[in-house]
């Protein structure tokens, strides 16, 4: 078997992509942010998110157009070339592992900071196994921790709102930016945060009506991210102020009473692990859609007769998400993940670029959204460390010359 089935509509769409998105981001990511940016992070915060409206609105219009599993990837074959298709699939499969194997382990500190990688190792493999189990499973349980973290969010931001005391008292140096160039690199920290949105996309193949469920999902779904993301951000650098950069979780650091801390932490967890989830099932996709283009192992492709999903591609996503996991820290993965998601999301772009000039279809896009996204994303790439965007460099080409040796 080879074909997925359609079984999610307008709701279960978004909630994976709500889940993806409302995830490990939200509570962690505001302190290296901050530490890189100062007093400059609301401007850091503003530019991804901007960044990250640029990328939903290219990637709705290009789903409409191409309703496959795969995103950017089948875009990019089917509009510019296979081998721009082949980057964007290697780099978001790259990018995503170590976005999925930091999230486990964000998870873990907030569960057990001691054990925190062997921690995340074993949610990885847990909910790999849910997954296979079929993508309304997903859906559902993207459902639940969505309702269940928000709810708490919100508690959480009521405290900081209403005057409560923050658990973090300790102060540290400020960090002031010197430059456009620390606000940009930050941005790209923060849109770690951001990227869930393409999980929706990859799910192509699976929605009901996706001409209509995956605009309607990816502009909804990060249009409440961004609003809950504005008032995290807002509230973790108003309460938590030069302390911030030393927080390991923001968060659950602005509630001063131990137990709601408690509570606050639990849903940090639960959130990791919801984002966590909605990767995995993203990344399997993606490596199905390539598998069936000779661009990964033809096993890749295997879909079971009962579930309908790619269960050899979640199996070896997984492994390689739990080797990540115990093997390299969290903000070195973060910081490597942004880069290869940006080159994702530029493929993406250049996809919609060409598309218009093919003239096939009627673009509800202006002409200049998707140059302006690629242009950003790109640029943004340039001010990230340039560890881990020269490692994603070198891994893009070993991708790309083993594909070539396989090819012939």
């Amino acid at each position: 078997m080879t074909q997925l089935e359609r079984r999610i509509g307008v709701p279960g769409a978004i909630a994976i992509g709500l889940g993806a998105m409302i995830g490990a981001g939200l509570f962690f990511v505001w302190a290296p942010a901050a530490a890189i940016a100062g007093p400059w992070l609301p401007a850091a915060v503003a530019i991804a998110a901007a960044i990250a409206v640029l990328n939903a609105l290219s990637t709705a219009q290009l789903a409409m157009e191409h309703p496959v599993s795969g995103g950017a990837y089948a875009y990019g074959r089917a509009e510019v070339g296979e081998r721009v298709g082949f980057t964007a699939g290697w780099m978001f499969l790259t990018g995503k592992t170590a976005s999925a194997a930091a999230i486990a382990v964000i998870a873990g500190q907030h569960l057990w900071p001691e054990h925190a990688a062997w921690v995340g190792a074993a949610a990885i493999a847990v909910l790999a196994a849910l997954n296979m189990l079929g993508v309304r499973v997903t859906a559902w349980v993207s459902s639940g921790v969505v309702a269940i973290v928000v709810v708490v969010v919100l508690v959480a931001l009521g405290w900081a709102a209403t005057g409560g005391e923050p658990t973090l008292t300790e102060t540290a140096a400020a960090h002031p930016a010197s430059g456009p160039a620390p606000v940009l690199t930050a941005a790209g920290m923060l849109f770690f945060a951001f990227a869930g949105y393409a999980r929706m996309a990859t799910l192509g193949e699976e929605v009901r009506e996706p001409r209509r469920t995956l605009p309607i999902a990816i502009v909804l779904g990060l249009g409440i991210v961004l609003a809950l993301y504005a008032a995290v951000g807002w509230a973790t650098s108003a309460r938590l102020g030069a302390g911030l950069p030393s927080s390991a979780t923001p968060l659950a650091d602005l509630v001063g009473d131990p137990a709601l801390h408690s509570v606050v932490l639990g849903a940090g967890a639960l959130a990791s692990l919801g984002s966590l989830m909605g990767i995995l099932a993203g990344l399997s996709r993606t490596g199905l859609a390539m598998a069936r283009e000779r661009d990964l192992p033809g096993p890749l492709s295997t879909i079971a007769a009962r579930t309908r999903t790619p269960v050899v591609a979640e199996a070896a996503t997984a492994i390689a998400a739990i080797a990540a996991a115990l093997l390299l820290p969290a903000g070195s993965l973060v910081a490597f993940s942004s880069t290869c998601v940006l080159t994702y999301y530029a493929v993406a772009h250049v996809s919609a670029i060409r598309m218009r000039r093919h003239g096939r279809v009627r673009m509800w896009l202006p002409a200049w959204l998707p140059l302006a996204g690629a242009a950003a994303c790109l640029l943004v790439v340039l001010t990230l460390p340039w560890q881990g965007v020269l490692a994603a460099a070198a891994w893009l080409a070993l991708g790309l010359a083993a594909r070539s040796v396989l090819r012939r």
